[in-house]
């Protein structure tokens, strides 16, 4: 085994092949470490998160280093048959690459036998290999398209997939299908499950979709939690940008393919419900760069905090005054409050004492924009509800404003190098770490595009098996560019991950806005360890 390092709470093992990674991560599973807190598989790695509480990585490692793995007999998965309508955009660039015709490349695709090897990417995604290798080894596009449509089928590696959801990817698009790879409603809710074989009929062929018989329509409170709210207390009059439900997140489901996601800024998001004596992690509002407007339906209390932002209320009476962030607010019926773009910062945070109520899906009412989980995007309409008032008091205290970054700031970030940092010359570690990378208009909840004069090269250019990765890591694809990582990434990707941003500072990444300079700071060397 080898043993990488990815940020301060997590690192990569690395095995030979999938056989003896696939034995090693039912291993873990049957002999639960107590401080492992959660655990992506993938082709040749698992990814390990764990609780710096209750061990350190040097005690961790050791432990696994220790552990005898028994090899188990293959399981026969339940077949799964879905049609294919085989025109993707990079069918004919697929074809050249292996120098066939395109009805040649549908072939190979359809009569092999797949088999899920492992969830990731998004919910429902599944990674699909075959034994004959009837592809060899597809290169992923040199710049990865922002949005790839929902049933997409493609290849990428030695495997092929189906895109769950519309999303962003690397991966060479051969056709497209109308089965519903992942449904909320349905129990489980991925149509293809690691073991699951898999053929795939061209439409010309085939009309119908066999789905395994242990998947059935079942009711939506399986994986989500009753929501009947009692009476509005806030109707939105203007949602800015984007404005969210968002709470801590989904803890522990990397198993279903799914991320933790929740508040960018969960220290603000924890401030604003202090300030109205609810519990830390309450679901909230996450407002992106001002321009919410709401009127208060009945007395409530209320806070914002996190970005540095002018917020304006105007009474029933028609008297109109500022308030400041980072307390207490109490408002009445008719009370009219907007939150004007931020001076500095990006995103704000607006609590409400009894907390948001919203419907949870897998433990979590929050919004993960890459899965479409949880509670949609508020719209100027909606109503908000709040649950019941907490026990503890209102906090007559306020929060500090932060020190939050402008456009044209430098930020300083703090990374860990690896996991994949030997992949990259010397020289681009070096550049890395002294120039500075600019914040592009390209942000959003999954990650930030950034941009810097010298581009990072790499020495290592085969394909890189997809591993998986955590929130801060700075993805370098073909084109030299880092796209940082943010709360609804990805959980596995196919390119090098030279870094990762050290949690401490991912509260300050959720606030950088477009035109900032980042300067990444190295607290932690490499680490490459071998058993």
């Amino acid at each position: 085994m080898r043993f990488l390092s990815v940020s301060l709470d997590s690192f990569l093992i690395e095995f030979h092949d999938l056989l003896e990674t696939t034995h090693f991560f039912r291993h873990l599973q049957r002999h639960h470490h107590p401080a492992i807190v959660d655990m992506i598989p993938a082709e040749k790695t698992i990814l390990i998160q764990f609780s710096v509480f209750k061990t350190t990585q040097k005690q961790l490692i050791a432990w696994l280093s220790q552990q005898h793995v028994q090899h188990e007999h293959a399981v026969q998965g339940t077949e799964v048959v879905i049609s294919v309508s085989y025109d993707g955009e990079d069918l004919v660039q697929v074809a050249e690459l292996l120098g066939v015709t395109t009805q040649e490349v549908i072939q190979r695709h359809t009569q092999h036998e797949w088999k899920v090897a492992f969830i990731g990417f998004a919910p429902g995604f599944g990674y699909l290999n075959c034994e004959q290798r009837p592809f060899g080894s597809i290169p992923r596009l040199s710049t990865p398209r922002k949005r790839i449509v929902a049933g997409s089928v493609a290849l990428a590696g030695e495997y092929t997939g189906v895109y769950p959801k519309d999303s962003p990817g690397g991966w060479q698009l051969i056709g497209r299908t109308d089965a519903s790879m992942w449904d909320i409603h349905r129990d489980p809710p991925a149509l293809l499950l690691p073991g699951n074989r898999v053929v795939f009929k061209d439409t010309k062929h085939v009309a119908q979709v066999s789905v395994p018989k242990h998947i059935t329509r079942q009711d939506a409170l399986q994986v989500s939690e009753s929501f009947a709210p009692t009476h509005s207390v806030l109707k939105i009059l203007n949602t800015g940008m984007q404005t969210l439900v968002q709470d801590r997140g989904r803890i522990g489901k990397f198993a279903v393919g799914v991320g933790v996601g929740g508040a960018l800024d969960s220290g603000a998001m924890q401030d604003a419900n202090q300030c109205v004596g609810n519990a830390l992690n309450d679901a909230v509002l996450e407002i992106l760069n001002g321009g919410f407007k709401a009127q208060v339906q009945v007395p409530i209390v209320m806070a914002i905090t996190g970005a540095i932002s002018t917020c304006v209320i105007e009474y029933a009476d028609g008297t109109v005054a500022e308030v400041a962030c980072g307390q207490a607010i109490a408002l009445d019926a008719g009370d009219i409050i907007e939150i004007k773009r931020p001076q500095a910062g990006l995103r704000n945070y607006l609590a409400i004492r009894g907390g948001v109520l919203a419907e949870k899906v897998l433990a979590s009412c929050s919004f993960d924009t890459l899965a479409e989980l949880g509670p949609k995007p508020l719209s100027i309409g909606d109503e908000v509800a709040i649950g019941q008032a907490p026990k503890q008091a209102v906090s007559t205290q306020s929060v500090p404003l932060r020190i939050l970054p402008q456009p044209k700031d430098t930020v300083v970030l703090d990374v860990v190098l690896g996991p994949r940092a030997d992949w990259f010359e010397a020289k681009s570690l070096e550049i890395l770490l002294n120039q500075l990378w600019q914040v592009s208009n390209d942000i959003n909840r999954v990650g930030l595009r950034l941009q810097g004069e010298v581009a990072l090269k790499r020495t290592q250019h085969q394909e890189l098996p997809s591993e998986g990765t955590v929130t801060g890591a700075l993805q370098i694809p073909p084109s030299g560019q880092p796209v940082l990582f943010m709360n609804d990434h990805p959980l596995t990707g196919g390119y090098p991950v030279i870094a990762t941003v050290a949690k401490h500072h991912l509260d300050l990444v959720a606030q950088i806005p477009a035109g900032c300079l980042i300067k990444f700071n190295k607290v932690s060397e490499f680490m490459d360890i071998n058993v």
